[in-house]
């Protein structure tokens, strides 16, 4: 039976894609029968691959099945549609000589299978069939999520570009000062908007590049004067007071820096956005309550307050609890995905509390060390 395993192992390295494709007739793979010495360490490698391998005999009956492709028909709702799926593609690839599907299992848990079968054959023409199988579930969720990303990118970035050239052209046809100055500033404003948006993902594009490298340890009473750089304009302005409280009692915040600093940024500027004029709005750092070896920072705001049925959401890109009040403040809708990003690259996390009406607490927890066990002094800014 080596020749049956050995043509498993070419047919997987042929190669599958996502989606049915129509079956392609091809000539059955041959592969010569010598020994079978080594068959029971082809099995062994076999049971290592995470791909799924299913072999059938000439007359269709099932000689063999690696661990992989058990686990793939453990699940009792979905193992019935999984051997159906590999029914029909070990019988098309045995007219056609080889085939490819998809089976898309709603789950719980959502998953989504590959299957490629392909005929095979030994020298004397006994033809089976070696069915493929992969789960690439993750793949077709980073599919969905690009292309979602490309069109609402489009979509931010055509909305003020599209609002500068109208501004412009009414901006060539208008003598009156006042309306020149209000076109103007109209202008100016979706120009800092379009700024702020390509700003926004090129910091979303770098933190989402990967995980630390070379984490230092970062004073948090630095780190909070560099993200409070980014909103002192905006709190003057809707003359929002910002109180600091530093509980961190000579612990440091391990980490990057320019992420941490982008992070604590962000969310005190969303504070600082969403709260009444005259209101105020708290940035606490103390130790963790059950962790020791982690520092919060919990950045408080008295403002709108977010609806339960948002709170799940709003650290998806681009999405916008309130999108006419987002886009009158000039929020690019990245913000908190840039927040979430740094918490998952730090192992850190990040949480929210909110009461409509009342206001909302982000509570962002990141890993902390000694100040006395860490040399590297970071600066401000970023």
């Amino acid at each position: 039976m080596l020749w049956v395993v050995l043509a498993a192992i070419v047919a997987g390295a042929v190669g599958w894609t996502v989606g049915r494709r129509r079956p392609v007739s091809v000539p059955p793979i041959v592969v010569s029968a010598e020994t079978t010495s080594s068959d029971a360490r082809i099995r062994q490698v076999v049971e290592t691959l995470a791909l799924g391998l299913v072999v059938f005999d000439t007359d269709g009956s099932e000689i063999f099945r690696n661990s992989s492709a058990v686990r793939f028909g453990e699940a009792r709702h979905q193992k019935p549609l999984v051997e159906a799926a590999l029914a029909e593609t070990a019988q098309l690839a045995a007219l056609d000589g080889r085939v490819e599907r998809s089976l898309d299992l709603l789950g719980p848990p959502r998953r989504v299978l590959d299957f490629t079968g392909a005929s095979v054959g030994t020298a004397d023409g006994d033809v089976g069939v070696v069915v493929v199988i992969e789960e690439v579930t993750e793949k077709r969720r980073i599919t969905e999520v690009r292309r979602d990303f490309v069109a609402n990118v489009s979509h931010e970035l055509k909305t003020p570009v599209g609002a500068m050239g109208v501004l412009a052209e009414a901006l060539v046809d208008a003598d009156d000062p006042a309306v020149v100055a209000r076109l103007g500033g109209r202008l100016h404003a979706e120009a800092i908007r379009l700024g702020n948006t390509i700003d926004d993902l090129l910091a979303l594009s770098e933190i989402e590049s990967g995980a630390l490298t070379a984490p230092t340890a970062v004073d948090p009473a630095l780190m909070i004067a560099g993200a409070l750089e980014r909103s002192s304009a905006a709190a003057e302005l809707r003359s929002v007071a910002i109180v600091v409280d530093d509980r961190s009692a000579g612990r440091w915040i391990l980490g990057d820096r320019r992420q941490l600093v982008a992070a604590v940024g962000n969310l005190v500027d969303n504070a600082v956005k969403y709260s009444d004029p005259g209101s105020e709005v708290s940035i606490v750092v103390a130790p963790h309550a059950a962790d020791v070896d982690r520092l919060v920072v919990e950045v408080t705001d008295r403002g709108i307050g977010i609806p339960p049925a948002d709170r799940e959401r709003i650290f998806e890109r681009f999405y916008r609890v309130d999108p006419a009040r987002s886009r009158n403040t000039g929020g690019t809708g990245l913000g908190l995905s840039i927040v979430r990003h740094v918490a998952m690259n730090h192992a850190g996390t990040v949480e929210v509390e909110s009461v409509e009406g009342q206001g909302s607490t982000f509570r962002l927890c990141l890993p902390a060390v000694d100040q006395s066990a860490v040399p590297s002094v970071s600066s401000p800014g970023g």
